[in-house]
């Protein structure tokens, strides 16, 4: 099991990426085409991706880094289950208020706080699949007169409902596909 200390995630570089061009064409590494993903399609994807990310966590080899520099499973995992939860809070802020703006997430620096390394595959997976329901629920029930309605994260990057849900199917996608390549950390 990957152990981490309280000030560090040994090996594993931040992700200062700018995540929001996955809206204008297909991501190189995974293939998903974010920009053409439909409303209906959003909650079987997100569904989709959680199953496959907690299957992987049964494999015996779930919290082990397949490189220094490569999140575990486990630790992807983890990281996709707390961004179904942050995306539910802006979500509903979304709809709730007009354009807000979302506090900062600093992804990194949850995972060295919450020691994802260090928490059990079988609780990560219900978890995961507590959270994944919450979100592709609300999506699913959404009326078609919310999807315009705009949000911005803390950097200024702009969304309506629908350019958020296609960004945000991105993240789970891509980590399965990270799992499945033993790609690079986020």
């Amino acid at each position: 099991m990957t152990t981490s200390t309280p000030d560090i995630t040994p090996g594993i570089t931040p992700d200062t990426k700018d995540w929001t061009w996955v809206l204008e064409r297909p991501c190189p590494d995974c293939g998903f085409d974010a920009g053409s993903l439909e409303r209906a399609d959003v909650a079987p994807r997100l569904r989709q991706a959680a199953a496959d990310l907690a299957a992987a966590l049964t494999l015996p080899d779930a919290t082990v880094r397949p490189q220094p520099s490569t999140w575990s499973t486990l630790e992807y995992a983890c990281h996709v289950r707390d961004v179904f939860r942050i995306f539910l809070v802006r979500l509903e802020l979304m709809l709730a208020q007009d354009d807000p703006l979302f506090g900062n997430w600093d992804q990194d620096e949850t995972a060295v706080a919450e020691r994802y390394g260090e928490q059990q595959p079988s609780v990560v997976s219900r978890e995961l699949n507590e959270a994944v329901e919450v979100l592709a629920g609300r999506f699913q029930e959404l009326p078609a007169d919310v999807w315009q309605r705009p949000g911005r994260r803390s950097d200024g990057a702009a969304f309506t409902v629908t350019t958020f849900s296609q960004y945000l199917v991105h993240d789970p996608v891509h980590h399965v596909w990270d799992v499945q390549h033993g790609a690079a950390a986020p």
